[in-house]
């Protein structure tokens, strides 16, 4: 998520080194034919895609930093005593032009990139970084500040109100406000290199993705996938020259979805094998040496802050607060979980010793096996689910239909705004009341030149500030298949949809004054929270029967398959829980080193450290290894990954709370929507929970949700 002021360098504008690491000073007003000189005149400020070009993104960044240096020169300097509304509201009204073309580069730089914005991106970075320290570092600016944070208790503000200026004290402080000159300049160098590490990061991995695809002879290995997969992975080598192969492309994650159909083992094996190098098979897109040097340079970066290391630097502003209550988490997950994993193991053993496999499970096992236990188990395969989940069907009468019984919004498509690839739609949304809410983008088909994963961002976010309304996408990574056939979702798909549906409300409800507080712009461990609890309404049976219709015929589901996906939800939760967990702490174990302690081999590390958290179980390798753990090095959740199991301690305890008040209710959605969605980050994180629970999380819903616990 991108903040909407100052700090235009965010998670998904990670940019590059270049030369010139100086922000603009001087130069002329950006020319008006330019789409990002003015707001877009779209409904909603929605942006202009249709006229929006390459060559337009370069002048308006160097405008935009050119405008909102003056802005806060002109803040830094004014004769009038320092009030609120002349130094903190006038920077929260800073950068609006640098806003919208660094929102709208990011998000299409994740989404819908080619070379040209991975060439800007690597010769903004740094500029970028500069900018944002000429802000933070500036003296005078710093002066006023800190002169209304003293007094800030005599300055009669509302509570919003104070919290900025506490938000934006704490921030200065952080970026090296109270730093000496000389070590300020050090910092601006960390910072220029870490940001320009970031970016070669993030294009390394995607690069490295596509280099990586396995590449297979004949159709017969193919064994296991439907028509349209193997068409699909025939038409991906046709666009590689590579008439008559078959290529299967790469998700981001260690385990591939083709995993769990394909039925010749050595293809697994090499699928799993490719999935698991990249980055550190050598070649121009590994990342080894990379990683080193970035962690070094954050961990130099924090000790010059005066931290311990970058993990207690990062997770300082986070509602964990430390890292040892985050070791102590994973601590306490890890081992039920990857004790689960053994009984899953053991399971998946004797499938194979009943057909006469003579071998003992590898990883690249583990899906295609645990598909035949689930079957055993519970009569039922992924196979025979994905009829039931057809695209549209899952999002209108599903996603939709839930935030419609909860909230009471409503949604019309409409065919008139431009998009930046075919497949895009939008939507207005509208509130219970009748009046326009937001407008809702959905981009869910993989794309070459598209981020792996699942995510939700802002183009516009809401505040009463500056009058602005949510503009909000969410992108998923759903294969496309050939033209004609319908999209069937995986039961991991619909639940990723729901998830990511659960960020669009958090920024659609968004009802603050200031935009730094805008929607989803929380805490790390917190924002993944409304998400997570979004997911329960992907099985509530009301729900589940409106949108599980068979594609052909429209037969809702039958009730006894129902009835065996909802007690599959704890079904290969060991596997699950491990294969997360052990990226955590991988995570945490780079980033809670000390600058003396960086080691000098990647995958020695990555594996020592495993070991001595007792996460080391082979057959779950991590779900990222360290040479493309996108969150942990280019995605802004370095020292944050842990953040989804602390937001779904809380997201599982309030999926308590609505069962104990009646489920899916009006009542209930209002009240979550009044306490915690509409909220942002205007107040603490914590205490906005503690004030819609009326205590702190408890654990255990969390670990009974998993399966790791009984009642």
């Amino acid at each position: 998520m991108n903040r909407p002021q100052l700090l235009i360098v965010a998670a998904s504008l990670a940019l590059a080194h270049a030369a010139v690491a100086a922000p603009v000073a001087a130069g002329p007003a950006l020319d008006a034919s330019n789409p990002f000189a003015k707001p877009s005149a779209l409904p909603l400020h929605y942006p202009a895609f249709d006229k929006i070009k390459d060559e337009h993104f370069m002048p308006a960044f160097e405008a935009g930093m050119r405008e909102q240096l003056r802005e806060v020169a002109g803040i830094a300097a004014n004769k009038r005593a320092p009030s609120f509304d002349n130094t903190i509201v006038a920077l929260e009204r800073s950068g609006q032009l640098l806003t919208r073309v660094g929102t709208t580069f990011s998000n299409l730089q994740t989404a819908n990139t080619n070379d040209k914005l991975d060439e800007i991106d690597r010769e903004i970075q740094p500029r970028l970084a500069a900018h944002h320290d000429a802000i933070y570092l500036n003296d005078k600016l710093w002066a006023r500040v800190k002169a209304l944070y003293d007094k800030r208790a005599s300055l009669g503000l509302d509570a919003e109100s104070l919290h900025l200026l506490e938000r934006y004290h704490r921030d200065f402080v952080r970026a090296g406000a109270n730093l000496a000159p000389a070590d300020k300049e050090k910092l601006k160098a960390y910072n220029g290199e870490i940001a320009a590490l970031q970016s070669r990061f993030s294009q390394n991995t995607l690069k490295e993705a596509n280099a990586s695809a396995v590449v297979v002879d004949t159709r017969a290995e193919l064994d296991g996938l439907s028509n349209a997969q193997v068409d699909a992975a025939a038409a991906e080598a046709k666009k590689r020259g590579l008439d008559g192969k078959f290529v299967l492309v790469l998700g981001n994650t260690t385990g591939q979805a083709a995993l769990a159909e394909l039925t010749n083992r050595s293809v697994r094996e090499r699928l799993l094998a490719a999935s698991l190098a990249r980055g550190s098979r050598g070649g121009e897109f590994d990342n080894r040496e990379l990683v080193l040097r970035l962690v070094k340079l954050r961990a130099e970066k924090a000790a010059l802050l005066g931290y311990p290391n970058f993990a207690a630097y990062s997770v300082e502003t986070e509602t964990a607060k430390n890292p040892e209550a985050i070791n102590k988490l994973l601590a306490d997950v890890i081992k039920p979980a990857e004790a689960n994993a053994h009984g899953e193991a053991a399971e998946i053993q004797k499938v194979i010793d009943a057909e006469h496999g003579g071998f003992q499970a590898g990883p690249q096992d583990w899906s295609y096996y645990t598909d035949k236990v689930r079957s055993q188990k519970f009569a039922f395969d992924e196979s025979q689910l994905k009829p039931y989940f057809e695209l549209n069907n899952v999002v209108l009468n599903g996603v939709f239909y839930a935030a419609n019984k909860e909230f009471g919004i409503s949604f019309k498509e409409r065919h008139d705004l431009p998009v930046y690839d075919p497949d895009v739609r939008t939507f207005d949304v509208f509130d219970a009341d009748g009046k326009q809410l937001a407008i809702f983008i959905m981009d869910y088909y993989a794309r070459p030149n598209k981020q792996g994963g699942a995510w939700e961002n802002e183009y516009v976010s809401q505040s009463k500030l500056l009058g602005t309304y949510p503009v909000v996408a969410n992108h998923l990574n759903i294969p496309k298949p050939p033209a004609g056939q319908p999209t069937l979702l995986t039961f991991d798909e619909v639940t990723t949809a729901f998830h990511e549906f659960g960020h669009a409300l958090h920024s659609m409800f968004s009802n603050v004054k200031y935009p730094t507080f805008a929607g989803a712009n929380t805490a790390r461990d917190f924002v993944e929270y409304p998400s997570q609890q979004n997911e329960m309404w992907a099985t509530w049976p009301e729900v589940l029967a409106h949108y599980a219709k068979h594609y052909q015929t429209g037969a809702v589901m039958p009730k006894d398959l129902l009835d065996k996906v909802l007690a599959t939800k704890t079904f290969n939760m060991g596997f699950i829980t491990t294969e997360y967990t052990a990226a955590a702490i991988l995570d945490q174990r780079w980033h809670q080193l000390a600058p003396s302690q960086i080691p000098a081999d990647v995958p020695a590390f990555e594996a020592q450290a495993l070991k001595n958290a007792g996460a080391d179980y082979a057959l779950v390798p991590p779900r990222y290894r360290t040479t493309y753990f996108s969150h942990s090095f280019s995605l802004g959740y370095s020292a944050g990954y842990y953040a989804y199991l602390w937001s779904e301690k809380l997201a599982a305890d309030t999926s308590a709370w609505f069962k104990e008040n009646g489920g899916l209710l009006r009542k209930n959605g209002d009240y979550y929507r009044k306490m915690v969605l509409s909220r942002g980050s205007s107040q603490d994180e914590l205490e906005t929970y503690h004030n819609f629970r009326g205590r702190d999380a408890d654990i255990k819903p969390l670990l009974l949700r998993r399966g790791l616990a009984t009642e």
